[in-house]
């Protein structure tokens, strides 16, 4: 049997990462390349990106991903919790 297609259409596009906080470099890449989709929030490492879902906050190690429709996406990296 065959699996049922998805309503929602997957949209290749390019991809950076969050780079760690000592890494000045690409933290002045990732700031050229959100533009004005973004801005920085108090948390070290970490940046507030519009999406079409609204705000999202990106931590250091986690994808932000343009899509060809020109949104921004994030995909979260796995965090160990406390517990």
């Amino acid at each position: 049997m065959r699996a049922k297609a998805s309503h929602l259409r997957f949209d290749h596009g390019a991809a950076l990462r969050v780079p760690p906080p000592g890494d000045s470099k690409n933290w002045r890449t990732l700031w050229m390349w959100l533009g004005d989709d973004a801005c920085s929030v108090a948390e070290a490492a970490a940046v507030q990106v519009l999406t079409p879902e609204g705000p999202v906050v990106a931590h250091s190690g986690d994808w932000i991903v343009l899509s060809v429709s020109g949104d921004f996406h994030v995909a979260h990296a796995v965090r160990t919790c406390d517990a």
